[in-house]
């Protein structure tokens, strides 16, 4: 199957068999979110891949007890930087210097204009902005799991200050955001499992401004 013919394939999995997920396959969904493009190049966020069955249990807790939390093969966990600082700025500019093997006057000019404008916002504020980048990678790696043949259920319906807490995000300066779990659907459990996907037409959808 090309993309578009695993895209349509792939549905929100409300049900999962257990079944493990080749580790090559989950670890071509996460390089497809690590690859993903963000504001700046800052990748303001990070992946948590929990396996282990007692801390899936207590998360599947913190999200309303769906049970595709606990089922999953692997669930991951997108966690936002909870602002933006300037250790974490530069700590991106200089790993951009240093692997292009040059300082470019420009984007050390760019690099003060980041640090004046978010050092000079709220953290919320800063969040929200981080947040939205990790949504990226997210989407990313939902397709990047249907073009694997890997189901996956993206879930904001979930306690966050409950998995950070679990996971020990706060002491790291995270802030869960989304979970995506991966796995295998379970046909007989699952109610959506062959149900027809539901979406606009296209002329409904795109515009064309010519």
């Amino acid at each position: 199957m090309n993309l578009l013919e695993r895209l349509n394939w792939r549905y929100a999995t409300k049900a999962m068999n257990g079944q493990a997920v080749d580790q090559e396959k989950v670890n071509a969904i996460l390089e497809a979110a690590r690859l993903a493009p963000t504001s700046s190049g800052l990748q303001p966020f990070e992946v948590y891949v929990v396996t282990n069955p007692d801390i899936k249990e207590k998360i599947k807790g913190a999200a309303y007890n769906q049970s595709v939390v606990a089922d999953c093969s692997h669930l991951l966990v997108f966690a936002a930087w909870d602002t933006y600082t300037a250790e974490r700025i530069n700590k991106m500019f200089d790993l951009t210097n240093e692997q292009r093997g040059f300082t470019n006057e420009g984007f050390e000019a760019y690099r003060k204009n980041l640090l004046a404008n978010y050092t000079a916002k709220s953290a919320e504020d800063n969040y929200q902005h981080a947040a939205k980048q990790a949504y990226i990678g997210f989407a990313m790696a939902i397709a990047a799991a249907a073009f694997e043949g890997v189901d996956a259920t993206p879930m904001e319906g979930f306690d966050p200050s409950a998995v950070d807490e679990i996971l020990g995000l706060k002491e790291k300066g995270l802030r869960s955001t989304l979970l995506l779990t991966l796995g295998y659907r379970d046909t007989e459990k699952d109610w959506l499992a062959g149900l027809v996907k539901v979406r606009k037409s296209k002329e409904d959808f795109i515009t064309e401004v010519k």
